[in-house]
């Protein structure tokens, strides 16, 4: 079969790997030939390729980002997109495509299927680990390592200096890696879009924290996290080319905040892109392989439609209709009775 692949959204540690296992299994074990496209979508309307064979992917396990390029953009946001990408997959013989994406290159993926009928199939991607229908997805485990290594680090100058440190880590809609990152790294605090933060009650933690000896401490807040309403006010937002509210900053007002009401020496960390860059972690790797085995392997079972997945142990399918549109909000159990616990 000629098979082509495009990588979609934000760069994540793992993509190589994915793209590696591709070509591997496709190659050495179907004899397919695999096509890859360049800068995800674009790649596609302009028939833009290189080949993915499993002597060019030596070397790129280790290697973060992606040797495809990715942007962020649809077929569906020019009048002759949708034309232009079947004329590409008619033209050049290809039997299927597999896109490696996060929300919103699946839900491009799903709705080019559904509209087209074309054999499509999804592999989810994203460190922030809030895609429905798997149990984890690639990126997002390196991603907390980075964080935590930057908040054990964090810990040192806090306590040197008797200083609060806030550290914002990214999550748009769900605070995954601020929960496990906060848990990991022993944060006094942690904030996350699913529960809407009072600042007054923060300040109470830290001032009793305080009282008991402990001046220093670390609060992770998610980029995406917010404060109860007649709280604080947030000012008002730019939005970008694709209608995603601009993200970043809700960590110098918190730390702002926390310095006005408490008196404490306050700083603010904007980790940003540093945690999706860099050596995916083994677990990644690992992970990531998988899913381009699996991704390649549903290719030839013809299971179009379908998105890649972990559940449990296995890796399986899941429709992709069934993952679109939603986002996958932070373990309830995992926040309120595990990592509240350890809140000041």
């Amino acid at each position: 079969m000629r098979v082509g692949v495009l990588t979609g959204g934000g760069d994540c540690p793992g993509l190589n790997a994915v793209l590696r296992a591709i070509a591997r299994k496709g190659e050495r074990v179907y004899g397919d030939e695999i096509v890859g496209f360049l800068d995800a979508w674009d790649g596609v309307m302009e028939r833009r390729t290189i080949p993915l064979t499993i002597e060019g992917m030596r070397g790129s396990l280790p290697k973060g980002g992606t040797v495809l390029g990715t942007r962020r953009g649809s077929p569906f946001d020019r009048p002759d997109g949708v034309d232009l990408v079947t004329a590409t997959m008619s033209d050049m013989g290809l039997d299927a495509l597999i896109v490696v994406g996060g929300n919103g290159s699946l839900s491009v993926a799903c709705k080019l299927h559904q509209e087209t009928g074309l054999n499509i199939i999804g592999v989810p991607k994203t460190i922030d680990n809030d895609i429905e229908g798997t149990d984890v997805t690639f990126g997002f485990n390196t991603a907390v390592q980075i964080a935590t290594d930057a908040i054990d680090r964090l810990h040192t100058t806090a306590e040197s200096h008797d200083r609060v440190m806030v550290v914002e880590v990214m999550g748009r809609h769900s605070g995954w890696i601020a929960t496990h990152a906060g848990i990991a790294g022993g944060a006094t605090v942690v904030l996350v879009p699913e529960h809407p933060f009072d600042i007054e009650e923060v300040c109470e933690r830290l001032v009793r924290r305080h009282r008991r000896g402990r001046f220093a401490s670390i609060v992770v807040v998610a980029e995406g996290a917010i404060p109860q309403e007649g709280t604080i006010a947030l000012a008002d937002r730019e939005v970008d080319q694709f209608g995603h509210i601009r993200l970043g900053g809700i960590g110098h007002l918190v730390a702002s905040e926390i310095g006005a009401r408490t008196g404490f020496e306050t700083r603010p960390v904007l980790l940003g892109h540093v945690q999706r860059g860099g050596t995916p972690t083994a677990y990644d790797r690992v992970l990531s392989t998988r899913f381009g085995i699996a991704a390649i392997d549903a290719v030839h079972e013809h299971a179009w439609g379908q998105m890649v997945a972990l559940r449990g142990d296995r890796i399986t399918h899941t429709p992709l209709l069934d993952v679109v549109g939603r986002t996958r909000a932070v373990d309830p159990d995992l926040f309120e009775n595990v990592a509240s616990v350890f809140f000041a």
